[in-house]
């Protein structure tokens, strides 16, 4: 197979990838959008493991800049990842009352 036609058939497998999954992503309910991204933030920790092992093993200059350029992609995405649930989880945690005053500013029984 010539390197023309192994282009094609890895553009025609990544745009199926990409109609594929905004399929998918499409019919995820509201409600379980954000559970199944916290999920993910693990698996995207493969992400960078390959980046680090093919920016590791380049021999050519442009390889090594894309996997680190990919390293740092995957790990904003990881952390992002982790911000947005963690702001997720403080939805969930009980919230103390507001303390009463007599109108002074100031809470019952200080002085």
């Amino acid at each position: 197979m010539s390197h023309y036609a192994q282009l094609v058939v890895e553009l025609t497998i990544l745009a199926l990838a990409i109609f594929l999954g905004v399929e998918v992503i499409s019919k995820v309910p509201t409600l379980l959008h954000t559970p199944l991204m916290s999920g993910t933030n693990a698996i995207h920790g493969i992400v960078i493991v390959g980046a680090i092992l093919i920016a590791g093993t380049a021999h050519g200059g442009v390889v090594a800049w894309l996997g680190f350029v990919a390293m740092i992609l995957a790990s904003a995405n990881v952390v992002g990842g982790f911000v947005v649930t963690d702001r997720m989880l403080e939805m969930f945690k009980r919230r103390e009352p507001p303390k009463k005053t007599d109108g002074d500013d100031k809470p019952k029984g200080s002085k």
